[in-house]
């Protein structure tokens, strides 16, 4: 049974933020030197700050001035932490970036993987905010968090096992504070995480918004409802800032809750101190060192709850960047694949059912078309033509029965136990809105076959009619809009001939066609002995088909030539005619 496409927003499951890390593992020694950078530049602060405090203070205390390997000792750690700053940011990035472009292609490839069902019903703008917002936000969380909370970690288990040695007491005072900043961000995480989703889906619905008021451009000035819709994105912009606004707000009172408690551990540490100065338990000179070791150690851990409480706020960019890249494949690869057959191929459906979520559409249809030979399927809206091609195309498999090919000796080859790239180079479907890409005409055609030559190129252009709409290097606007839809019919068609496919279905490809430019194409997809199946509604198009397959209500209602078919009164295909203009 094949699935609809889930487009509904819910809360970001738990344990999202855990599903983005095992796309560090093909980076262990990157990772580990960001971690070694980043212990390094924690350590050397907490180890700087310590010193320096010992110092003033035996020169203030003991009226001693510092050694000339303690002066030698603070300058190596002044350089010390300046260059592991700078090594640890640019390291962090550079991970980050890494893996970002990884994730990139994992969506890209799960939505590939997916479609058309999860890119059905999905605006163009919306896989744009998955594909590049949602992975880009997810920066942060891999350049400021992960390798950070690992040193934060363990310069803070090193600073309380010294303190624990020098003042337990100075020790107490600062892990309740440790553990109030640690805990911070889980606390308000439902809520943290709710207001991530709403401002990602505010992001993800502005983008899909704006990407459709520049598609739509020509028909919003045609009809002068440009100011209409520059309301309603204004509308939509202002949504996304109060959501941001809202995250920054929740933000700004977390950092000053942290601000309170690093307040609360000066004081405490400052009452542990002089309670042991006084009682004799810490010498005075050095009081500053253990007071400054107590707070350093706070530092990391409060820029750890930081980072961690902005990164808990993708959960949702997360959730569905895991979601893209984890997509299931509708039309899995089979597990020993079977060679193409060589020769001239016919299809076969065989008893094939399909339905979308339940609703039914095919019901054990059965379509034999031979080899070299061409049929055209008829039906009205919805009869199930166009899933009759995305079924010969595989982007869904059916529910019950086989698509097959027949070669024109030995058994039939079930197109589930084809490898996608042997299917591709033996079926071709052309769609009547079949996009183009911005680029030059040569390089749109060649998409089918990168290694052609320009022979081939120039032959197939001229077969179409490509030739006589401009030259082979004149560059194509995005989607074609430079071009008409007779113009984008005619390259499509080029496009997958060019690649030579044994079986070619065209899904009212030529229905921005005139008369003329129909019966051109036609005679072109004469030559040759490739199968053909042709799903129009123009009279004259079906006409010229050998064979007629007439679809009502999911199945095969009746099949023949032209002649017999309306030669019946009342016949399904006379129906269909009745209601189709000419």
């Amino acid at each position: 049974m094949s699935s609809t496409p889930d487009t509904a927003a819910g809360p970001p499951p738990r344990g999202a933020l855990r599903a983005l890390l095992p796309a560090l593992a093909g980076h262990r020694v990157m990772m580990a030197r960001t971690c070694a950078a980043a212990l390094l530049e924690q350590g050397s602060l907490v180890t700087l700050l310590t010193l320096a405090a010992y110092t003033v203070g035996t020169a203030v205390i003991e009226g001693r001035a510092p050694s000339g390997g303690t002066v030698a000792a603070l300058v190596v750690l002044v350089a010390v932490r300046a260059l592991m700053t700078w090594r640890e940011m640019d390291l962090s990035h550079d991970l980050a970036y890494r893996v970002l472009a990884e994730l990139r292609v994992r969506v890209f490839d799960g939505l590939a993987r997916s479609a058309p069902a999860r890119v059905a019903g999905r605006r163009s703008g919306d896989l744009a905010a998955t594909a590049m917002a949602d992975v880009e936000a997810l920066e942060f969380f891999y350049a400021h968090t992960t390798a950070q909370l690992l040193a934060s970690g363990v310069v803070f288990t090193g600073g309380a096992a010294a303190l624990a040695t020098v003042e337990p007491w100075l020790l107490v005072a600062v892990l309740p504070v440790a553990a109030l900043l640690a805990a911070a961000p889980f606390a308000d995480a439902r809520g943290r995480s709710a207001r991530g989703a709403r401002t990602r889906g505010a992001a993800a619905k502005l983008s899909a918004d704006t990407v459709e008021a520049v598609d739509g451009l020509r028909e919003l000035l045609a009809f002068g409802a440009l100011a209409e819709r520059r309301r309603l994105l204004a509308e939509q912009g202002h949504r996304v800032g109060e959501a941001q606004r809202a995250e920054a707000r929740w933000e700004a009172m977390a950092a000053a809750v942290r601000d309170l408690l690093i307040v609360a551990a000066v004081l405490g540490v400052v009452a542990a101190a002089a309670q042991s100065v006084t009682s004799g338990r810490l010498h005075g000179a050095w009081a500053p060192a253990a007071m400054a070791l107590a707070l350093s150690v706070l530092g990391p851990v409060a820029e750890s709850a930081r980072a961690l409480s902005q990164a808990v706020a993708l959960r949702a960019a997360a959730a569905r960047v895991d979601a893209a890249g984890k997509a299931p494949a509708l039309a899995p690869a089979p597990a020993a694949p079977r060679p193409l057959p060589a020769g001239p191929l016919g299809v076969r459906l065989h008893q094939v059912s399909f339905d979308y979520g339940g609703r039914p559409v095919l019901d054990g249809v059965e379509l034999t078309v031979p080899a070299g030979r061409t049929l055209a399927l008829v039906g009205a809206s919805g009869a199930g033509k166009s899933t009759c091609a995305h079924l010969l195309a595989r982007f869904w498999d059916p529910s019950a029965g086989a698509v097959q090919l027949l070669p024109a000796g030995g058994d039939p080859v079930d197109l589930r136990a084809l490898a996608d790239g042997e299917l591709r180079r033996a079926v071709a479907v052309v769609g009547q809105d079949t996009p183009l890409f911005h680029g030059t005409l040569a390089e749109n055609l060649r998409l089918a076959a990168p290694d052609a030559d320009d022979g081939l190129l120039a032959e197939t252009a001229r077969l179409c009619g490509v030739d006589r709409i401009a030259p082979m290097d004149t560059l194509v606007g995005e989607r074609g809009a430079t071009l008409s839809g007779g113009q984008r019919a005619r390259i499509a068609l080029a496009r997958a001939l060019l690649g030579g496919p044994g079986v070619l279905v065209l899904d009212e490809t030529t229905a921005h066609l005139e008369n003329t430019g129909d019966a051109e194409l036609a005679a072109a997809l004469g030559k040759g002995d490739r199968t053909t199946i042709v799903i129009a509604h123009r009279p004259a198009t079906i006409r010229r088909a050998d064979r007629i397959a007439v679809l009502e209500a999911g199945r095969v209602a009746e099949e023949g030539t032209w002649d017999e078919l309306t030669a019946r009164p009342g016949s399904a295909l006379n129906r269909v005619l009745a209601v189709t203009p000419s």
